[in-house]
């Protein structure tokens, strides 16, 4: 058992964020998160926290997970010095909302699976997917077993060919995003390597991914935090508030962060 104290962080707020599809609320303030092959229970009151790991597993990957070494305290002052009302009402409705450091893989099959897709059902096809092809890991949320999400040439063809999967038109891109990760096992490492521009070039000569899921990816997988991905809540939002423009500029370097905030605002 390991306890800390953080700021700027709230479970709930995180767990609705659309960010992340494999949080299980297991009690009140209360969450079994599945990641990098593992399960840990997080509880959350006020500004502390108890998670189920030692402080090496801390250190070594829940603390970077949690995104503990970007200074949110820093944004949410650029956020009360500036002008813009209505991102100081969205930062006071959801100031518990990070960006977590997710694993890349994860992301990219996650995303493209959102593609023109609701929260329930995505959540529902990314269960599926680790249930079927995933492995089993130590663990379990109100007695349904925890599994890893599946890697390349861990997912057979007929698996994209079930239509209870719910993966519909994205079902070719699916398939044809885990044969091009088995056959490009660096990949992977190469995005890592990337900037921004340089990732969203090359995520976007895979089929399937067009510029929001390139930029989601970005953001949620590659930790690009100017990445600002636009779907149709965030058009609408900017359309709505921002017509005259939103001040990237002032914003550079947290624009994901805060494009966060004001998503989480309009759900």
């Amino acid at each position: 058992m390991y306890k800390t104290k953080i700021d700027n962080l709230d479970l709930k707020q995180i767990a609705d964020s659309g960010q992340c599809f494999r949080w299980k609320n297991t009690g009140e303030n209360e969450y079994t998160v599945v990641a990098f092959d593992r399960a840990l229970r997080i509880k959350q009151d006020g500004n502390e926290f108890e998670l189920d790991c030692d402080e090496a597993d801390w250190n070594n990957i829940w603390k970077s997970y949690l995104d503990m070494d970007t200074d949110y305290a820093g944004i949410a002052k650029l956020i009360a010095d500036g002008d813009d009302e209505h991102l100081k009402e969205a930062y006071a409705y959801g100031s518990g909302v990070r960006i977590l450091r997710q694993d890349l893989w994860e992301m990219i099959v996650t995303f493209m699976i959102s593609q023109n897709n609701n929260i329930k059902r995505i959540t529902n096809s990314v269960d599926l997917l680790c249930r079927r092809c995933g492995h089993k890991i130590d663990g379990s949320v109100e007695g349904e077993e925890l599994y890893t999400f599946p890697k390349p040439l861990e997912v057979p063809d007929e698996v994209f060919d079930d239509r209870s999967m719910g993966f519909g038109y994205r079902a070719p891109y699916l398939k044809e995003i885990y044969e091009y990760g088995a056959n490009n096992p660096d990949w992977l490492d190469n995005l890592r390597k990337m900037s921004y521009d340089e990732a969203m070039e090359s995520l976007l000569t895979r089929k399937g991914i067009g510029k929001k899921v390139a930029n989601c990816i970005c953001l949620f997988g590659l930790h690009h935090v100017d990445a600002f991905p636009i779907d149709t809540h965030v058009k609408q939002l900017l359309d709505k508030y921002y017509s005259d423009g939103f001040d990237f500029e002032r914003y550079k370097g947290v624009a994901g962060i805060i494009q966060q905030y004001l998503f989480y605002f309009e759900l």
